[in-house]
């Protein structure tokens, strides 16, 4: 059933958004490849142009889509939110960006979940009750990632939003290169201010002993050896990635060291002020090094298929990592991947009046 719309001379026809079983879609929508090996698809009014789409897509490394192959994307108008038994929506991201969303798996003992649902249209009721991204389960071991295309302001919001899931389903496959991980821990130790997300933020603070949501630290000053250790910084303010093979073995998993006594791992250390190897907690450790990783890597595409300004990252929550210190981390993921043809990755400092 279609809804008449007249606009002066033209009538045009307005299908009502519906709800439509998630599942359903993945199994009645065609599923596409881009040429990078990217699999996708469409459902709905999305409002998506095919050229943007496209240029979104293809912008992430073939090295990476490798780690892929299991996940599907659907672009979908509104993912809705996850339902509890009784109807009422399950605490889930709603934030651009956010890896947090609704998982649907098996079915709980006691009772079954709702099914994941779409909506094949915006509407304002719709919206109220949708999530950036849903994660379904599908059969044979396979992932439905159901983006929200209308619950974006822009380009920006979407893009963002599909590289950092990318990015997270990467890590998850293949862990953190040492040659990403050492530098970024030798910032860490360095007290570098901000960090790029509210978990690499948290997990930053746990690592130490801090509390997840302590207030930023002064630079700790370091020893004439560590500096030499940790090599200058200093380079160049513009830099274009090579086109050097990237590595073709996965990244081993950040190991977590066990702890002398199990029982102390879990206690919070009354030291919350000095950098040191008592106040170091592994676990916490691997996770904040993923989180960073899957940060830098999230932001490198974006940048890849869009131009941003780094301050547009900017959220409340905590602190964004100082410039130059994301941009070692940016170099750092363009050498392990470099830009398919017809990208380019480039960091420009603003110029001071």
């Amino acid at each position: 059933m279609t809804e008449s719309v007249h606009n002066g001379r033209v009538t045009q026809f307005v299908r009502p958004a519906r709800l439509v079983n998630a599942a359903q879609i993945a199994r009645d929508t065609e599923v596409r490849q881009s040429p990078n090996g990217v699999r996708f698809a469409t459902f709905g009014e999305t409002g998506l142009a095919d050229l943007d789409l496209d240029r979104m897509l293809q912008a992430v490394p073939i090295a990476i889509t490798e780690a892929l192959k299991a996940n599907t994307y659907y672009f979908v108008p509104l993912a809705m939110r996850e339902l509890t038994a009784e109807g009422e929506g399950a605490e889930t991201a709603t934030q651009p960006g956010s890896h947090s969303a609704g998982t649907v798996s098996a079915a709980p003992p006691t009772s079954a979940l709702p099914p994941a649902m779409v909506a094949s249209a915006y509407s304002e009721e719709f919206s109220d009750a949708a999530i950036c991204h849903r994660n379904v389960d599908l059969d044979q071991g396979r992932r439905g990632i159901f983006i929200s295309t209308r619950l974006m302001g822009d380009r920006f919001a979407l893009s963002f939003e599909f590289f950092i899931n990318v990015a997270h389903a990467f890590v998850d496959q293949a862990g953190v290169p040492p040659s990403f991980s050492e530098p970024v821990w030798q910032q860490a130790l360095r007290g570098v201010r901000g960090e790029t997300s509210i978990d690499a933020w948290e997990m930053r603070n746990l690592a130490f002993g801090r509390p997840a949501n302590a207030p930023p630290e002064s630079m700790q000053s370091v020893s004439r050896r560590t500096r030499a250790a940790l090599g200058s910084s200093a380079g160049s303010r513009s830099f274009t990635a090579s086109n050097s093979p990237a590595r073709e073995r996965a990244f081993a998993r950040t190991q977590e060291a066990a702890p002398s006594n199990p029982s102390s791992q879990d206690a919070p250390s009354e030291q919350t002020s000095s950098i040191g190897p008592a106040n170091l907690r592994e676990q916490e450790r691997g996770l904040y090094l993923e989180a960073a990783f899957s940060d830098a890597l999230a932001i490198y595409l974006l940048s890849l298929a869009l131009d941003i300004d780094y301050s547009e990252l900017r959220e409340r929550e905590y602190p964004l990592l100082q410039p130059s210190a994301l941009a070692e981390r940016l170099r750092l993921v363009a050498d392990l991947f470099p830009p398919n043809p017809g990208y380019e990755f480039a960091v420009r400092y603003r110029r001071r009046a």
